[in-house]
């Protein structure tokens, strides 16, 4: 049973162990994705290839680099600015404003993860 109260549920989301933050910075497919796989969201990782939805960086795309579970952010290459020394700094991203445009799926866990999905949701409407 989760609370209905916004303070609480921003309290579950900011003292959240960082095993399962991992689940919270679930990340939306892109419909074509959606299509093939059957699953709406899955947690994001370096390597996947995803597309800039909010903010100054819209519409670029890229893989991500980093993931900071302690901070909910993500970092996706050239996705850059300059600092006052003129060194190139990576911009950190919220996760809720990303779309994954294409998985790496070199994990064998993760592979099979979605290809269990897939045949749960062939079996139900098949």
């Amino acid at each position: 049973m989760v609370s209905k109260k916004p303070s609480k549920q921003r309290k579950r989301l900011f003292n959240a162990p960082l095993h399962r933050r991992g689940k919270i910075m679930s990340v939306h497919l892109s419909p074509e994705l959606r299509d093939k796989y059957g699953v709406r969201s899955i947690p994001i990782r370096v390597g996947d290839k995803v597309r800039i939805l909010r903010g100054d960086n819209r519409g670029i795309e890229g893989k991500v680099t980093k993931v900071d579970r302690k901070n909910y952010k993500v970092f996706v290459e050239n996705v850059v600015r300059e600092n006052a020394r003129g060194d190139k700094i990576p911009i950190p991203i919220h996760y809720s404003n990303l779309m994954i445009i294409d998985l790496d799926l070199s994990d064998q866990w993760r592979r099979r993860k979605l290809e269990s999905k897939l045949s749960e949701e062939g079996g139900v409407s098949g």
